[in-house]
């Protein structure tokens, strides 16, 4: 999936298997590790912890698996992960931007290479097509839950840049350094937050139009995405969302 409308995609995939929703529960898993970490184990005080959780529940992951992994990090039995980020090429010079938490850098880079080299693409140097693509902050809120010109309102005063809506959600996009202070100020205003995440937003996009490519470009994400080290994927493939429904 592209990194932008995660939360969107996420609502409206088909209904995943037990073997999907392990693949996510591992990937969330690891975030919280890290998180935890770094912020420490009460989603209270860490903003982070309390979206990972959010999301693991909207993924459908049991409490007692939560409750399990922010006990085993909270308590030192740590595993370390490294953050690596992947740049390169899919069909059609299609940008891909690989993000990955893993313990064993050699292994997650071979596989990595191993997919864009299997399905039409090429690994390219750090940098490469991170031009390509805006960060930004991106808070997502059900638009059940809120009504668009006091969101809007509420938005702006706090920091944010744009509110969009897309098919049942509203987006407030922020800064990216912006993202966690407007994150607490609507909040405190009493909205319910679906998600707040860092994303990377294509300035351009490619269409693929010659079906081999297509076919590629499908496989190659479903291997990224399919690899427990791999925790997002963005990318400016314009009609991917069509032929995922497809």
């Amino acid at each position: 999936m592209s990194g932008h409308s995660k939360w969107k995609n996420i609502m409206h995939k088909k209904e995943k298997t037990d073997a999907q929703r392990a693949k996510i529960f591992t990937k969330i898993g690891r975030e919280m590790s890290v998180c935890i970490k770094e912020g420490g184990p009460d989603p209270v005080s860490n903003a982070k912890l309390r979206d990972l959780i959010a999301k693991a529940k909207a993924n459908n992951v049991p409490n007692d698996n939560i409750e399990r992994i922010i006990k085993k990090a909270a308590g030192g039995d740590r595993d370390e992960y490294e953050a690596i980020t992947y740049e390169g090429y899919g069909p059609s010079g299609v940008a891909v931007i690989v993000e990955a938490l893993t313990d064993n850098r050699n292994r997650t880079a071979g596989d990595v290479r191993h997919y864009f080299d299997k399905f039409g693409g090429n690994l390219g140097q750090t940098g490469c097509v991170g031009w390509m693509f805006k960060p930004q902050g991106v808070i997502v809120i059900a638009q059940d839950n809120a009504d668009e010109e006091k969101l809007l309102e509420d938005a702006l005063n706090a920091g944010a840049t744009d509110l969009q809506t897309e098919d049942g959600i509203f987006e407030v996009i922020t800064e990216p350094n912006d993202l966690l202070s407007v994150q607490q100020a609507l909040e405190e205003k009493g909205y319910q937050l679906e998600s707040a995440e860092e994303d990377r937003v294509p300035d351009t996009y490619v269409t693929l139009t010659d079906e081999e490519d297509i076919k590629k470009m499908r496989r190659l994400l479903e291997f990224l995405e399919d690899n427990d080290d791999v925790q997002n994927v963005f990318h400016n493939w314009e009609n991917a969302e069509e032929e995922e429904e497809e």
